[in-house]
C-alpha cells in the first residue's frame, strides 16, 4: 500500500498512529474524571453485587477426578449427579476452582460444600473451608440450572 493511500498521517518510523494514541490517553483520562467525580460526591456503586439472604441451600460434597469428572453425593453419601451428565460439566469447572483454591490453602480436600438459593434468586456455591464464594451470575442458564436442581 502506497503512503498516498493511508488516509491520516503517518511518520515512517511510528508503529502506532498518532491521533490512536491520543484517544487512548484521552479515554484514560475520561475515565480517572469519571472515577474521581463518582468517588467525590458519594455515588453509590450501582453494578455491585448485593449478597441477598439465604431462603434454601443443600450441603454436598464434590469428589472429582483427574480426568475432571465429578461425582457429587449429600453428605450420606447418596448420589446426587455426575459432571459428565448432560449440561452438568459446570460442575467440573467450579469443582476445579475449589480444588485449586484448597490445594494454594492447604486445606482438606474433600470438604463439603453449599450450595445456596438467595432472597432474589441468584445462586451461589460456598466453600466453607476456604471461605471461597461463586455467585453463579453470568454464567449462562444452563451452567446456573447444573446447581439449582440440586437444591431442588
Amino acid at each position: 500500500m502506497a503512503q498516498t493511500d493511508i488516509p491520516f498521517k503517518m511518520e515512517e518510523n511510528d508503529l502506532v498512529p498518532r491521533f490512536l494514541v491520543r484517544a487512548m490517553l484521552g479515554l484514560i483520562a475520561f475515565t480517572l474524571l469519571t472515577v474521581g467525580y463518582a468517588r467525590l460526591t458519594g455515588k453509590a456503586n450501582t453494578g455491585v453485587l448485593i449478597e441477598a439472604p439465604i431462603v434454601a441451600e443443600r450441603t454436598i460434597n464434590l469428589v472429582g477426578t483427574r480426568e475432571g469428572a465429578v461425582t457429587v453425593t449429600d453428605l450420606d453419601g447418596n448420589l446426587l449427579t455426575y459432571s459428565t451428565e448432560d449440561k452438568n460439566g459446570f460442575i467440573g469447572v467450579v469443582w476445579r476452582v475449589f480444588d485449586r483454591q484448597r490445594f494454594v490453602e492447604g486445606v482438606e480436600k474433600v470438604a463439603p460444600v453449599r450450595v445456596v438459593r438467595r432472597e432474589n434468586g441468584n445462586i451461589a456455591v460456598l466453600d466453607t473451608a476456604t471461605d471461597t464464594v461463586v455467585e453463579l451470575i453470568g454464567y449462562g442458564s444452563d451452567n446456573v440450572a447444573a446447581f439449582a436442581k440440586l437444591i431442588d
